[in-house]
């Protein structure tokens, strides 16, 4: 499953790369990227129809991580398209009150799904059989949601592809407010709260301070954590004791700074082996 759905993702966005290339309105470039995407899901639909996971883990990782990064690139181009459709002709305040409109959508979106948005982004995974693999469908808590096949679908799989392109959208939203020298915003800002531990995140702070990352180095350790206790809605008020412990760890003290590395170095070696040559064997034109 792995090694097909690599070949067909990095063919995809090969082709999505030649359409945005052609000489078309922006508007022909975004149908012929839709109908790219839709073609892409039918291959792998077509092909999950014949396959047996050989492992709850697969389904889950197929159905959690893979699907979406198809399903939401074509949500994503659909959305846009749409901006390009409904987007009115007039002065830059027309134009930005529609972005503002828009992002506020997304913010009802994000409100809507704040539960299900923090499970996903926190990494957590105790729910990921419910969610994640076929035949947990709840008619009620999940109709909206919830695609109706029952073969290519799982209750939360389409949910998570509306996750992922609606903040493709939102930057895209950003983008648009910039290019116009106006300043449109999501009030509130969608909530981004830190799930991960205390003691990994006083880590994170006291290395950015000893690098000099915030204000040319002249920024103490104090300001900072009161600034990301206010921005991220943690609390921090013990961030000495937190860092007296890590400095006292008898084997790795640098536990989440060298999680930190390995994960995107993982990454990026993931992406250097979607651009091998033989990945280039999948024929895939409109």
């Amino acid at each position: 499953m792995k090694h097909l759905s690599d070949r067909l993702l990095y063919a995809l966005e090969t082709e999505l790369y030649a359409t945005s290339l052609k000489p078309t309105s922006e508007c022909e470039q975004l149908k012929d990227a839709i109908a790219l995407c839709k073609k892409a899901l039918g291959i792998l639909k077509r092909f999950l129809a014949g396959y047996f996971f050989e492992s709850l883990d697969e389904e889950i990782h197929f159905f959690k991580i893979i699907k979406p990064l198809f399903y939401s690139k074509y949500i994503y181009y659909i959305k846009v398209y749409n901006y390009h459709i409904k987007k009115p002709v007039g002065s830059e305040q027309v134009v930005s009150e529609f972005i503002t409109s828009q992002l506020t959508d997304l913010k009802h979106f994000f409100d809507h799904n704040q539960a299900f948005y923090q499970y996903y982004r926190s990494g957590s995974t105790h729910l990921d059989t419910c969610y994640f693999t076929r035949g947990h469908f709840d008619v009620y808590a999940e109709i909206e949601d919830f695609q109706g096949d029952e073969i290519f679908s799982t209750s939360h799989d389409y949910k998570i592809s509306k996750v992922i392109a609606n903040e493709q959208y939102q930057e895209f939203l950003m983008t648009k407010c910039k290019e116009i020298n106006r300043d449109c915003r999501i009030k509130p800002d969608t909530p981004i709260v830190w799930t991960g531990s205390q003691s990994d995140l006083v880590e994170l702070l006291y290395a950015l301070v000893e690098c000099g990352s915030f204000n040319n180095g002249d920024v103490q350790i104090k300001s900072l954590v009161l600034y990301f206790q206010n921005v991220f809605q943690v609390d921090l008020k013990y961030y000495y004791h937190k860092y007296t412990d890590i400095s006292n760890r008898k084997k790795e003290r640098t536990v989440f700074l060298d999680k930190l590395r390995t994960r995107l170095v993982k990454k990026m070696d993931s992406k250097h082996e979607l651009k091998q040559p033989e990945l280039k064997s999948i024929n895939f034109p409109l």
